[in-house]
């Protein structure tokens, strides 16, 4: 990869991640006291565009994307019996979209890979525990996850590039929370 790749994937990041870049933007405001892991997914106007319906009481964790009319768009659920912990993601048929898991050798960063049945493998990295990090595709960002930008406790935005499966990466987004703060 040479310099001018390299400015080149920065300056499309800053046409796409910037302060008035062309990403859509999204605020996963969780609740601090609920039956199961339920909350809204809001777009950058404040309108709930999306809702996780975390399954209380089950043996395996289960989370059903939602439509605000409550239609179940995809749900995310723990796999058993893998070596590493998994929560693969499922449209409303059963059939698998992502598979999630932590990277097995992660020396400076928290690593994540989500294997996809269609498309790139996408790799998240950064701190997940502070809930800064990104999401990638063939080395190019499709979204970036932050909690910076909100003093509310359990409340952080979602970017996701233009052209990419909006749903899929706020599910891989809930999926990865899900994963790394499992007594949340």
């Amino acid at each position: 990869m040479g310099l001018r790749d390299r400015g080149e994937r920065r300056r499309e990041e800053r046409e796409n991640f910037g302060r008035d870049g062309a990403a859509s933007r999204f605020q996963l405001r969780q609740k601090l006291l609920s039956v199961g892991d339920d909350y809204w997914i809001e777009d950058e106007a404040g309108t709930r565009v999306f809702r996780v319906n975390g399954k209380a009481l089950r043996l395996r964790d289960t989370l059903d994307v939602e439509d605000p009319s409550g239609t179940v768009l995809c749900r995310i659920q723990t796999r058993v019996l893998h070596v590493r912990d998994s929560m693969a993601i499922e449209d409303p048929d059963g059939d698998r979209l992502a598979l999630v898991h932590q990277a097995l050798i992660s020396p400076l960063r928290e690593r994540w890979k989500v294997d996809r049945p269609t498309g790139p493998d996408w790799e998240v990295q950064g701190s997940i525990a502070d809930h800064e990090y990104e999401i990638e595709a063939d080395g190019r960002k499709i979204g970036e996850v932050s909690k910076k930008w909100f003093r509310a406790r359990d409340t952080y935005g979602v970017q996701v590039a233009p052209g990419e499966d909006v749903l899929l990466l706020l599910a891989v987004t809930v999926a990865v929370d899900a994963m790394a703060h499992p007594h949340k």
